[in-house]
């Protein structure tokens, strides 16, 4: 990437990541964003080394008849790839890619209000992962955070109370944080945000609008 990326995945994040305990938006908020980063990847697969050699150390047990097979069916057959350096072409990271079975012209934008898009992915019960696109120079509603929420900047740029956020950089924000995001002059932002919680937001039309808009 051209630009340093200056904010990363925390070590929890990763370690959960590692050991496949993360709903399915924040799993795939954190594959995209280790297909951007070198630094994060190198992280996770000094997690992956560290999570092999307990498994190797730990004594073992004896399975009973059908165990593989059952244990087979439960995950489809399916093994899940580690993220890959994101793709030369297009603005979305491999995972995310992959995911939606293309790029930007792929999705499905819906208006939620001057200017602003989003598309909700179909992801588990237990979070939201969206797609969000903001006119350079708009400003999302200022607003607090009932639980976690992930955001990492694919295109363009945001900033708010905290730090400047460009691509491949995540912000992490929790029930603490209170900002108003605002996408950087220039080139519009768009970004893959996760949520295991609804938004808390101060303004009364943005509180009216936000059981329709499902933020």
């Amino acid at each position: 990437m051209k630009d340093k990326i200056q904010h990363h995945l925390s070590d929890a994040l990763l370690m959960a990541y590692s050991a496949g305990s993360l709903p399915e938006a924040f799993s795939l908020t954190v594959a995209s964003h280790i297909a951007m980063c070198d630094e994060c990847r190198a992280r996770l697969e000094a997690f992956d080394s560290v999570g092999g050699a307990l498994i190797e150390s730990v004594e073992t047990v004896a399975m009973g008849n059908g165990s593989l097979k059952a244990t087979l069916a439960m995950i489809g057959g399916a093994m899940t790839e580690r993220p890959k350096a994101r793709a030369v072409t297009g603005v979305l990271p491999s995972p995310l890619h992959d995911y939606i079975g293309g790029d930007l012209d792929d999705v499905n934008w819906r208006p939620v209000g001057m200017g602003v898009k989003q598309a909700i992915l179909p992801t588990s019960d237990e979070a939201t992962a969206r797609l969000l696109y903001i006119p350079a120079g708009v400003a999302v509603p200022d607003h607090g955070h009932q639980g976690m929420e992930l955001t990492l900047v694919l295109q363009g740029a945001f900033m708010d109370e905290n730090a400047h956020f460009g691509p491949g950089d995540i912000e992490i924000a929790d029930e603490h944080m209170h900002h108003t995001p605002v996408a950087a002059p220039g080139m519009d932002c768009i970004c893959l945000a996760a949520t295991d919680a609804p938004l808390r937001f101060r303004g009364l039309v943005p509180r009216i609008a936000q059981s329709f808009l499902n933020i």
